[in-house]
């Protein structure tokens, strides 16, 4: 084992240098979380402007048909989407039936229990917040899309209006 040389004794015996010596630890601070909500909100914001276009989402209505929504956010847990405000609104705790559209044939359904409803009136929208309902229909395609989601939002780019080219000769 290696020596451990005590230099105390060899500091100046100045005030400044005896405060130092006895003051009180400093406190360490964990930025991780702060962080990691940074993270979630810039992420966040990013799903937010893919699925408004990327996506259709429907809401189904027992007896009624498909009712179109605009999906807002999604996770692991949950997703949030926006009705217009002459259309209703969905009352806490009900579960309701919906699909994901890829395209104009091609869904898969879920089901989401309403968690909350608020009028957004910047939007004249009513944004629901929902969680997923599991062990339903679909938890696994669910979970990878969701995943699909966050992994595309995450290497988004903007096509400033490149150049088409129509023929190649």
């Amino acid at each position: 084992m290696g020596k451990v040389i005590d230099i105390t004794s060899k500091l100046n015996s100045t005030k400044e240098t005896k405060a130092i010596l006895k003051a009180p630890e400093a406190k360490v601070l964990d930025i991780t979380e702060a962080r990691q909500e940074i993270i979630d909100s810039e992420r966040r914001e990013v799903k937010r402007t893919i699925l408004t276009e990327f996506i259709g989402a429907f809401t189904v209505l027992p007896e009624h048909g498909l009712l179109r929504v605009a999906v807002y956010d999604i996770s692991d847990n949950g997703i949030s989407f926006d009705l217009e405000s002459g259309k209703g609104l969905f009352p806490e705790g009900q579960e309701i039936a919906m699909r994901v559209y890829l395209n104009h044939k091609t869904y898969f359904p879920f089901v989401v229990k309403v968690n909350n409803s608020r009028y957004i009136p910047s939007e004249e929208v009513i944004r629901h917040g929902t969680s997923f309902v599991k062990g339903t229909i679909n938890d696994v395609a669910l979970h990878h899309f969701v995943k699909f989601i966050e992994t595309v939002s995450a290497n988004l780019k903007t096509d400033d209006g490149d150049i088409q080219v129509s023929n190649i000769s």
